[in-house]
């Protein structure tokens, strides 16, 4: 399934679970070799991902020179967002049409996060969806722009208050953009016991019409906290993507690498088998039960053909090979057609 078919064939009011569509963000972990970033898409098409995302911007549009630092610095030493974003955006318009060119080739959805109007522009022709970055969630002129191009919407909602996200709704609703919003903590990287999944229910209660899913920057471990995300309803997983979780950089030491995508895949697997349906209906599987396991009117004496069946003459036992207990009142007041048996299971043909 395409990221845009999600929106058309997903009702979110529906009391059902998804198989989450994986997003595998590749963002700039690619350190401006093209080698490297066609391996990560293969590995993350090999691990399962349903798309791969990168990050396109410019470090003189997105940060001014003295801004300082978000992250574990004892993973990324550098204190300067101008600085590190400046080792990384030289991959650009060709280098992420070689990329669309690579993802289409082997079958794995491309998307790039723009960071400002120019990469947001060239993008338009690569992409089908948009994703906004948690830390674009108050700039509406951006989110406005981004909503023109009629596409629908990914928002990641990290670092944000209630209101700011209804805000940013808000804009994006006046055009009418289908929606997505991805709860995310913006930690790098987020302790379990900070990850608040249980933000994802609130999300789903007070955005009933959008769709919820989940930004992951916890440490991949056993990959557990993205499978109880999607066990909370998200439809959409986000999590970076490496090929090494040993490399210095600030996305590298928290991002999933390929075995840990494929654990994800067959946790998921087994999860969605266990889940089964989501209507209520008795199963194949159980026509052995229904028949055996239930219980049947039975007589509690010997009832002598042309008497009248009293209550005190049944009682109910299995199993359901004959009359249910529930037509007992239509039973009561029949007569006999023929000498019933103790103990016998009673059948509509032994009444007159």
């Amino acid at each position: 399934m395409k990221l845009v078919e999600l929106f058309e064939q997903i009702n979110p009011c529906e009391p059902r679970l998804y198989p989450p569509y994986i997003i595998a963000e590749i963002g700039v972990n690619h350190e401006g070799s093209m080698a490297i970033a066609k391996r990560l898409i293969a590995e993350a098409k090999e691990g399962g991902a349903d798309a791969v995302k990168f990050q396109s911007y410019r470090a003189e549009t997105l940060a001014s020179k003295d801004s300082p630092s978000y992250w574990d610095t004892a993973k990324e030493p550098t204190t300067s967002q101008y600085e590190l974003f400046k080792k990384h955006d030289g991959f650009w318009i060709e280098e992420m049409q070689t990329l669309k060119a690579y993802c289409d080739e082997i079958d794995i959805e491309f998307m790039s996060t723009p960071f400002d109007i120019e990469s947001a522009n060239f993008l338009n022709e690569l992409m089908s969806v948009y994703k906004i970055s948690s830390s674009d969630i108050t700039n509406k002129p951006f989110i406005e722009y981004l909503c023109q191009f009629n596409k629908p919407i990914i928002l990641s909602t990290g670092a944000s208050s209630l209101h700011e996200i209804q805000e940013a709704v808000s804009w994006i609703e006046s055009y009418g953009n289908p929606l997505a919003l991805l709860h995310c903590v913006l930690n790098y990287p987020t302790p379990d016991k900070n990850a608040n999944l249980g933000m994802i229910l609130d999300l789903k209660a007070r955005f009933p019409d959008k769709l919820i899913g989940y930004s992951d920057h916890t440490l991949p471990n056993d990959m557990k906290v993205c499978e109880m995300a999607t066990l909370l309803g998200s439809v959409i997983i986000e999590k970076h993507f490496t090929h090494d979780k040993t490399l210095t950089g600030n996305d590298h030491y928290h991002a999933m690498d390929r075995e840990d995508l494929k654990q994800f895949r067959k946790n998921l697997e087994r999860t969605f088998e266990i889940l089964g349906g989501f209507k209520v209906e008795a199963l194949e599987d159980e026509a052995l039960a229904r028949s055996n396991a239930r219980r049947s009117l039975v007589a509690q004496r010997e009832i002598k053909q042309g008497e009248v069946i009293q209550r005190e003459d049944l009682t109910f036992k299995r199993p359901a090979h004959g009359i249910s207990p529930k037509f007992v009142a239509e039973v009561i007041g029949q007569e006999a057609r023929v000498t019933i048996a103790e103990d016998s299971v009673m059948q509509w043909n032994m009444f007159l």
